[in-house]
């Protein structure tokens, strides 16, 4: 098939920064689609034009309209890196795209910036929860961030803030290669510049104040590190069941039962950033029937960096069946001895899903057991005895032991 979708990306210095073959594309285009910004830039050619206005998918299905016709799309920069092009190849075939990349944002920033691409968390808060960069927090990490709008420095300065990492030094660089580039730089914790143009990229070298948590991204975080109610599946034991779990990207996980929602969380936390929303974007669901539980679960996931956590409340039963996306793989860590409920999420389970289930009572017990000489699978049994005070001295008193089932649906 002929190309016949060509997607130009273009800079803050409009058509005069683009080849001679780019600009005759668009004078020679019959669709013309872009922005209101990217269409200003483009003077009367005879072209129907349609805007973002409606949203991406109204825009797509009237693109597919044109099959075969000479479609161009405006983008900003490279429209590979978090752009239209990376939204146009999941609807369209790649043999019917063309794309013409310009200088992107990261790339600018960087050469601005004089730090090496390859050392640099690459983000972004257009269209995303800023809640989404702690996920990155990390001393010494140095991160470019393509804004929301004029009032994304500010919002995340505070962010920066709250997390301990004041300190943090922020670049804030407008109209990146235009004739109106403008840099202004400062410090997190006393950012007091004004609403900032709202085409802006964000360069943040990350430093940690005294009271700054430093958090990995390898399972078995602090049980503090959670909001709970005592429903918490302990680090030791929230390692090793993580590790159980295998999270790879593309993979959808239920959390069922999932009481403060630490699995869910250290699941999504464990999978590269750089999957996040991408054609192989993981998703976690927490199921949870009490509605308090729900609510923390929601601010665990905001307060760690996965914003995208997806928490239903109600049965495990009843919900599970209302769940458009069969899961990779299913977690239960609450009410492993109700009856049926091991035998509905095996029957959720894609072919070649794993379930895994945590029991610390008898019934729990009994349960997995049974489980397995149906379904087969493995049973490990997870003591942990802690150092604590034992009057004036020092011993290891133990935790409840965890048996942990895991079966592969073949």
């Amino acid at each position: 098939m002929t190309p016949w979708i060509t997607i130009i990306g273009i800079g803050d210095d409009g058509l005069s920064g683009l080849a001679p073959a780019a600009r005759a594309l668009i004078q020679s285009a019959e669709f013309l689609v872009g922005g209101d910004r990217h269409q200003a830039m483009v003077a009367e050619t005879g072209a129907e034009r349609l805007t973002w206005v409606g949203g991406l998918a109204t825009a797509m299905d009237a693109m597919a309209a044109w099959r075969g016709r000479r479609v161009v799309v405006l983008a900003t920069g490279d429209p590979m890196w978090y752009g239209a092009g990376a939204n146009l190849t999941r609807r369209f075939d790649a043999a019917e795209i063309t794309v013409v990349p310009a200088p992107g944002a990261f790339s600018l920033a960087a050469a601005r910036m004089l730090w090496p691409l390859a050392d640099v968390d690459l983000l972004t808060i257009h269209g995303r929860p800023i809640e989404t960069l702690v996920l990155a927090l990390a001393p010494s990490a140095r991160w470019l961030v393509l804004s929301r709008d004029g009032e994304s420095p500010a919002e995340v300065a505070r962010l920066l803030t709250a997390h301990g990492y004041g300190p943090s030094v922020m670049t804030v660089l407008e109209h990146l290669g235009a004739p109106r580039e403008r840099r202004i730089d400062g410090i997190a914790e006393t950012w007091n510049h004004g609403r900032c143009a709202d085409l802006n990229t964000l360069a943040i070298d990350c430093r940690p104040g005294p009271r700054a948590r430093v958090l990995p991204r390898v399972p078995g975080l602090p049980d503090d590190a959670f909001e709970s109610d005592g429903q918490l599946t302990k680090r030791e034991v929230r390692a090793a069941t993580i590790a159980a779990l295998r999270p790879l990207p593309g993979q959808v996980l239920w959390d069922v039962g999932a009481g403060s929602g630490s699995i869910a969380i250290e699941w999504l936390r464990a999978l590269p950033r750089s999957r996040w929303a991408g054609q192989a974007e993981a998703r976690a669901v927490a199921i949870e029937r009490n509605a308090d539980r729900c609510a923390m679960i929601s601010r665990n996931a905001l307060a760690l960096g996965v914003p995208q956590l997806a928490v239903v409340q109600g049965d495990a039963k009843q919900t599970m069946a209302t769940l458009e996306a069969r899961p990779n793989t299913v977690f239960v860590g609450g009410g492993v001895g109700e009856p049926e409920l091991l035998t509905a999420c095996w029957d959720a389970l894609k072919r070649g899903g794993r379930l895994v289930a945590n029991a610390v009572t008898m019934e729990g017990e009994a349960a997995l057991f049974a489980f397995r000489g149906m379904h087969g699978g493995d049973l490990t049994r997870i003591a942990i005895s802690r150092a604590e005070p034992v009057g004036g001295l020092t011993g290891f008193k133990p935790l409840m032991p965890v048996t942990q089932y895991i079966g592969d649906k073949s």
